[in-house]
Order: structure tokens, then C-alpha cells, then sequence
């Protein structure tokens, strides 16, 4: 089967909107089950698509992007499978095959996308400074941009060169190259805890920040025993203050009965 030119440029499209819809419309489209239905109807092959979106699916379970953390794109490795599989004659395997990769390459992508996104941001409040709103406006529209272009530059590579291109570009990155974005990817997560901590009480509640700290570090606990612990810290914190509302509000009402 071949793609024709508007099913080509339809799956590119589909594609770089998912990181554009993950930071910013929040329709769904970073789910690869949502994203297969699309894919599905571009090609024509519904139960592929829904085949290899329930499959990648399953593969991005328990996987968020916490903190600024880039994690793999499995709503672009979506189409790229999809494509691949309705093209190459291989079926699911090989669509997987590809898919998979490109949902790897993603996190390189978004490395380099929240860098330069990094940048834009000082230059628009540089401009905001100055008063020039327009150019501010501007400026941070190139944001969205840069991150639909982080994956429609590989889901045009895959349609319109081939699979095999993908694996290609992957093997040619240096060594250099993607071990200085992947300490990039560790590095953005901290830095996105610590500005969200300095929004957070963090100095009234420090023993339960540290508590957290102690569980994970020295326990390993996970991450779903961590909101265990933290939910019932909250409800007893929660029963205390109530305790201590009730007893001062019958203190306040006997005063005043004396005092009658």
C-alpha cells in the first residue's frame, strides 16, 4: 500500500501535534491508544492502528513526564508504526520495529526542544521588559512550533524516506552527542522539583519533604507507596488541626459564658 501525498502530510501533521497537544491543548494525543484512532483513519486501517496503539500503550503505563523529565514519545511511535506498518507490507512487527525507536529518539528531541525553549523564554521576557508585547507574543509562539517540528522532522524522515533512515540517524548520533542529552534529561527533572518546591510550603511541611526523602532513598519504596504514606500523613495532620479548631472555638464559647 502506498501513501498518498495527503495521507503523508496528514500523519506528519498528527505527529507533531503531539507534543504540542502534551504541553499545551491537552486533548488526549499523547495517549498512543487515542492517537492510533487518528492514525487509523488516515490509512485506512483501523484495527492495525488500534492494535499497535494498545500495544505501545501498555509499554507507556506508569511512564510521566514528572518535573520537566523527558520521557519516550509513544504517541509519535504511534503513527511512525502505523505508517510503516501500512506501507512496508511487514505488518505490526515491522511498524513496531520502527515505531519503538522514533518513541526513543523523542526524548533526545525534547532535551533539545526545552533547551532551546529555555532560551526563548529569556528572550521574550527581555522583550517584555521592554514593553514590546507584539514581539513577545511572537517569540513564545515559536515555542509550540519548535516542539511540533521535534516530531514531524522524524515522521517526514519515516514516511517519505523510509524506516530504515530512522535506524540509520540513530546509529550515526555520537556518543558525545546523546550522553550530553541524556545528563540533560536527568538534570531537567531537578530543576523542575526545585521550582515547584518553591511554590509549596516546603519549610512549614520540611519533616514530610524529608519523610518522602527517607522512604525513597533508603526503602525504595515506590512511587505509589510514597502518596500512601503522604495521604495518610495529610488526613492525620488533617484530623489534628480540625481537633485543635474544635477545642479552641469551645474554649472561645466558654469565655464568653463566664464572662456573662
Amino acid at each position: 500500500m502506498e501513501l498518498s501525498i495527503v495521507q503523508s502530510i496528514l500523519l506528519i501533521v498528527l505527529a507533531g501535534l503531539v507534543p504540542v497537544d502534551k504541553y499545551g491543548m491537552t486533548f488526549g494525543l499523547r495517549w498512543p491508544v487515542i492517537t492510533s484512532v487518528f492514525a487509523g483513519l488516515i490509512v485506512g486501517d483501523m484495527p492495525t492502528a488500534l492494535y499497535i496503539g494498545g500495544t505501545l500503550q501498555l509499554m507507556s503505563l506508569g511512564i510521566a513526564s514528572v518535573g520537566g523529565s523527558s520521557v519516550p514519545e509513544y504517541g509519535v511511535g504511534v503513527v511512525v508504526a502505523v505508517a510503516i506498518a501500512a506501507t512496508s507490507g511487514g505488518g505490526v512487527e515491522a511498524g513496531l520495529a520502527i515505531g519503538i525507536p522514533v518513541a526513543m529518539l523523542m526524548v533526545q528531541f525534547d532535551v533539545i526542544a526545552k533547551l532551546s525553549c529555555g532560551a526563548l523564554v529569556q528572550h521574550a521576557q527581555k522583550l517584555a521588559n521592554e514593553k514590546n508585547f507584539s514581539g513577545m507574543y511572537r517569540t513564545l509562539l515559536c515555542g509550540p512550533v519548535l516542539s511540533f517540528l521535534t516530531a514531524a522532522i522524524p515522521m517526514a524522515i519515516a514516511v517519505f524516506v523510509g524506516g530504515d533512515m530512522v535506524n540509520a540517524v540513530l546509529n550515526a548520533l555520537p556518543a558525545w552527542f546523546t550522553g550530553g542529552l541524556t545528563v540533560a534529561s536527568k538534570m531537567l527533572p531537578v530543576v523542575g522539583v526545585a521550582l515547584l518546591l518553591t511554590y509549596m510550603p516546603a519549610n512549614k511541611f520540611f519533616a514530610a519533604v524529608m519523610l518522602g526523602f527517607v522512604l525513597v532513598a533508603y526503602f525504595s519504596m515506590s512511587m505509589l507507596g510514597v502518596a500512601i504514606v503522604g495521604a495518610i500523613v495529610c488526613l492525620v495532620y488533617w484530623g489534628y488541626c480540625a481537633d485543635k479548631n474544635a477545642a479552641s472555638a469551645n474554649s472561645t464559647v466558654m469565655g464568653e459564658l463566664e464572662d456573662e
